[in-house]
């Protein structure tokens, strides 16, 4: 399993302020169940080529906070001759928490006269870097997981500086279940979309492949997930919102089972091995094809269609499928 910033410090901070009920809507095959958190939609701020790659979540954060507490003091660093200071620091927006951990700042040179991309000065991991400059434009860009902001600052001689940047984020860990019984991590996994999943448009993921127990660090805005349960077609699309500063925890629901496909000479038979397998629907759409003599496949619920194919010959076998009842399909070889 990846593990992504938040697991430990920004979780407990984003934990320990209120919580909000969620809005959310779900699409698919079977229905959608969700806690966490709301809030007003605001647009991310665009991505330049100043941002890290494309999915690119900064280093685990170790440190916990209390919201509202004061920073740590930290002391002022011997500042060269013919250098300013420039302290930095983020919350997560107007009258909220300062952000205390997982933060990535760099610092470019700002000089719009010169040919090609912005020249990176200095770059830190610290909550509330003090960094040493000489006076000079400046472009300031803070990463806090996918959420990010960018600002131009001017460095004056003689003037220490002091910075505060916003930044509109909150956490999001996805888990999954049938009924009342949760869905192992290994077996499901969720790709992330910025907006609804009823907006048009280019439909790429933010982030692929989030597993149970990930957590993300987003800007505060509308998401949509795709939730897919095996490799078949239990699928289940849904909206979410998350708020800055808090922890969205989405349960998504899937209705669907396990089954375990043998193709056997009698009943409660040995099953046969080379057997190659097809998964119809009724109306004749290929969901899972396998080969082997216990192929197991994840299903949605609804009628299906079993074909075995062993030794040059073919056996079939209508079946059903009930949500959370997993179990056996014996298909016989005659």
């Amino acid at each position: 399993m990846r593990h992504y910033p938040a697991a430990g410090a920004v979780v407990a901070a984003l934990l320990a302020l209120t919580p909000v009920a969620a809005i959310a809507q779900g699409a698919g095959t079977g229905g959608a169940s969700f806690s966490g958190a709301t809030g007003p939609v605001l647009s991310q701020v665009p991505s330049t080529n100043l941002a890290p790659p494309s999915g690119t979540l900064g280093p685990t954060l170790q440190t916990p906070f209390a919201p509202g507490a004061p920073q740590p003091l930290q002391s002022m660093p011997n500042v060269p001759a013919g250098q300013v200071p420039l302290t930095l620091n983020a919350r997560y927006g107007r009258d909220m928490p300062a952000i205390s951990n997982g933060l990535h700042w760099r610092i470019y040179a700002n000089r719009p006269e010169q040919a090609g991309p912005p020249r990176l000065v200095k770059e830190d991991k610290g909550a509330t870097p003090i960094l040493s400059l000489p006076p000079g434009n400046y472009l300031v860009h803070v990463s806090f997981g996918l959420a990010s902001t960018i600002k131009p600052v001017t460095v004056r001689a003689g003037e220490p500086l002091r910075e505060v940047f916003d930044i509109a984020a909150g956490g999001l860990t996805i888990k999954g279940q049938v009924g009342d019984v949760r869905i192992p991590g290994g077996q499901i996994s969720f790709d992330v979309y910025k907006g609804s999943q009823f907006d048009v448009g280019d439909r790429r993921p933010m982030v692929q492949s989030v597993m149970t127990g990930d957590v993300l660090l987003v800007p505060d805005g509308t998401y949509s997930i795709v939730s897919n349960y095996g490799d078949a077609n239990s699928v289940v699309r849904s909206d979410i919102r998350v708020q800055s500063g808090k922890l969205t925890d989405v349960t998504v629901t899937h209705r669907a089972a396990v089954i375990l496909l043998k193709l056997v000479g009698d009943r409660g038979g040995e099953a046969l091995a080379n057997t190659a397998w097809s998964v119809l629907t009724p109306g004749g759409d290929v969901i899972k094809e396998s080969i082997g003599a216990f192929p197991r496949v994840v299903l949605a619920e609804g009628e299906y269609r079993a074909i075995a194919r062993n030794d040059g010959k073919m056996f079939e076998r209508e079946f059903k499928v009930i949500t959370g009842v997993d179990g056996e399909v014996e298909v016989l070889a005659r």
